[in-house]
């Protein structure tokens, strides 16, 4: 799949400047939520901005309290690059108001270190409806069909994190 060209009054906006995490669970499996605000049946990895002179480091924990009710992980790796995407042509200008063509993102890859009842979705402002842990390898299905190179590459990067953790508790 191709992306679509930018449309040239939107490519002089600067891309958000966020983290995302990949949460892993003791099976080696990511916790994926479905957004309030879709539609459709997708589901995302938490992420979020990073706020002026906040740390990606910092952020990450951050935005995990914020979105899923919990910071209850430790951090196994980090991406090794920055990746950007692009919004599709239907949501430029409607989104962050308007201010963005797309999300910069740094991802890390985390081992959860709490329970299931640690998670709650229902944060001060809520933005999923549903969770659920999923195979690492079943990501790029579950995700908006524009984010979903992104998350092939993350796929490949962080796989080797969840097959480990996998191994190591049995789970096949």
């Amino acid at each position: 799949m191709t992306a679509t060209p930018l449309p040239p009054e939107f490519a002089h906006l600067p891309y958000r400047s966020c983290v995302g995490v990949m949460l892993l669970n003791a099976r080696g499996e990511a916790f994926v939520a479905r957004r309030i605000d879709m539609p459709s049946e997708a589901w995302q990895m938490p992420q979020g901005g990073i706020d002026e002179g906040e740390a990606p480091e910092v952020a990450v924990f951050r935005e995990m309290r914020e979105e899923i009710g919990t910071d209850k992980a430790e951090i196994l790796g980090e991406s090794v690059t920055w990746h950007d995407y692009d919004l599709p042509p239907e949501l430029l200008g409607k989104i962050w108001g308007g201010r963005y063509r797309g999300q910069r993102q740094k991802w890390f890859v985390m081992r959860f270190t709490g329970r299931d009842r640690d998670i709650n979705i229902l944060t001060e402002e809520p933005e999923f409806l549903a969770w659920k842990w999923a195979p690492v390898a079943q990501l790029p299905e579950l995700i908006v069909p524009f984010k979903r190179g992104l998350y092939e590459k993350l796929v490949a990067e962080f796989a080797p994190y969840a097959e480990r953790i996998a191994a190591e508790s049995g789970a096949r």
